[in-house]
């Protein structure tokens, strides 16, 4: 048996992260958590990890390390515009779009920053 985790991240407002990564993940607040200094979502269906989100006081500085990425999967054909239409809608709850990175001519993902200015790819 897999034993259950919960992905971690500093946060200089957890709240809205948090906010932010259930849109983009499709989660919802993990009921009975209340922090003023962090947030946590959960997958609905129980089945994904946690997100927890803890407020620190020092800025991002370097690379994220470790980052989510976000799979837009459909048929083939429609791949490129699957991508294309997540990045949007996440541009629009505020994540900022980085580059766009090709493989052999076709769209392989898209490099974005969250609200926070971490990395995450749309695939």
């Amino acid at each position: 048996m897999a034993t259950r985790w919960t992905l971690g991240c500093d946060a200089a407002d957890p709240h809205r992260l948090a906010a932010f990564w259930a849109g983009a993940l499709g989660y919802q607040p993990e009921p009975g958590y209340q922090d003023p200094d962090g947030a946590s979502i959960v997958d609905p269906d129980g089945v994904g990890p946690a997100i927890g989100f803890l407020r620190v006081p020092e800025g991002k500085t370097t690379k994220n390390r470790v980052h989510i990425d976000i799979r837009a999967t459909a048929a083939p054909g429609d791949r490129e515009h699957l991508i294309r239409t997540t990045a949007a809608r996440l541009a629009a709850e505020g994540a900022t779009v980085v580059q766009e990175q090709t493989y052999d001519g076709r769209l392989g993902h898209i490099v974005m920053h969250d609200p926070e200015g971490n990395e995450f790819c749309v695939a």
